[in-house]
């Protein structure tokens, strides 16, 4: 199977940081995003991704490349396991590049990938969500479309007052987390949705898909909306929903990146013994300055 990674959007909720850099570049502790989606997609046993850019996404292909000179200068320091993670998987996964030239959305993205997929289900993972989980989200998703040899959409749920950012889907649930889709709502307002079961970014879709794009007609932010051609897909084809087991982090939202670096860094043994007093205090600090301002008003009042 085949995985495809959308990577051309422009990144303004990290402006002015996405300026020059893509957000799918944005570092979590060590690693730029995008190497950790490739390397979930990876560890389900996928070795064929095509990553979809864009303008000014050429530090994306230059980081799965080769750097001749500094191999070189790492090897004669004795430094090259700081590289071992990345080498490793440029040896044993191939990874192809094509660009969206017109930003029209996420389902205009999907589209540029069908000459690549051809007549095959696929997964998608967006280029700037680390999905977290034991076994990998994309394996969950392996697994299901192993079962019911159909398209399956991984979703969470989210705050009632943040479902005008998903897409949103109603389901019945038939098994243990998950729902045969019976609508889906792009971003709708509270009132609109159907559930608080957001799709999340990560799907495993038929080839068909590709046809109901191209007769998705311009939707929301005048983009055609991969929701969209799945509401068309699940006409002519059931689709299910996953509630995926496992943490996501969107790095597109300062929030999120903020909580994931913290995370994983608090994970590495290399870091915790010393950021984790240091947050500690930094909470502790933080408590007695508010005490001290609070004590302060009260006295003049």
């Amino acid at each position: 199977m085949k995985a495809v990674i959308p990577a051309a959007g422009l990144g303004t909720r990290f402006l002015p940081a996405t300026k020059s850099q893509p957000k799918e570049m944005l570092p979590v502790v060590d690693k730029p995003t995008i190497q950790y989606v490739i390397e979930e997609v990876a560890s389900a046993g996928i070795n064929d991704i095509l990553i979809i850019t864009g303008r000014g996404k050429r530090a994306i292909e230059d980081h799965f490349d080769r750097a001749i000179e500094l191999e070189y200068i790492l090897k004669k320091e004795g430094k090259e396991h700081y590289l071992s993670d990345l080498d490793y998987l440029m040896e044993t996964i191939d990874i192809y590049f094509i660009r969206q030239k017109v930003q029209r959305g996420l389902g205009d993205a999907i589209l540029c990938a069908s000459k690549h997929v051809g007549n095959e289900p696929f997964v998608v993972v967006l280029g700037d969500t680390i999905l977290r989980a034991q076994p990998p989200c994309t394996k969950q998703l392996i697994e299901l479309y192993n079962k019911y040899k159909s398209s399956i959409i991984a979703v969470e749920e989210v705050p009632m007052e943040k479902v005008s950012s998903y897409g949103i889907i109603k389901g019945k649930e038939i098994s243990d987390g998950v729902y045969k889709i019976e609508d889906l709502v792009e971003k709708p307002s509270i009132k609109e949705a159907p559930s608080n079961l957001g799709i999340i970014g990560a799907y495993l879709l038929t080839p068909e898909i590709f046809d109901c794009i191209r007769r998705t007609p311009i939707g929301k932010n005048n983009e055609v909306q991969l929701t969209d051609a799945i509401k068309l897909l699940s006409e002519i084809q059931p689709i299910y929903a996953y509630k995926f087991k496992g943490r996501r982090y969107d790095i597109g939202n300062k929030l999120d990146w903020l909580k994931a670096t913290i995370e994983m860094a608090l994970e590495r043994e290399e870091f915790s013994p010393q950021l984790e007093p240091f947050i500690k205090e930094l909470i502790e600090n933080k408590n007695k300055t508010k005490e001290k301002i609070e004590t302060t008003y009260t006295r003049y009042k």
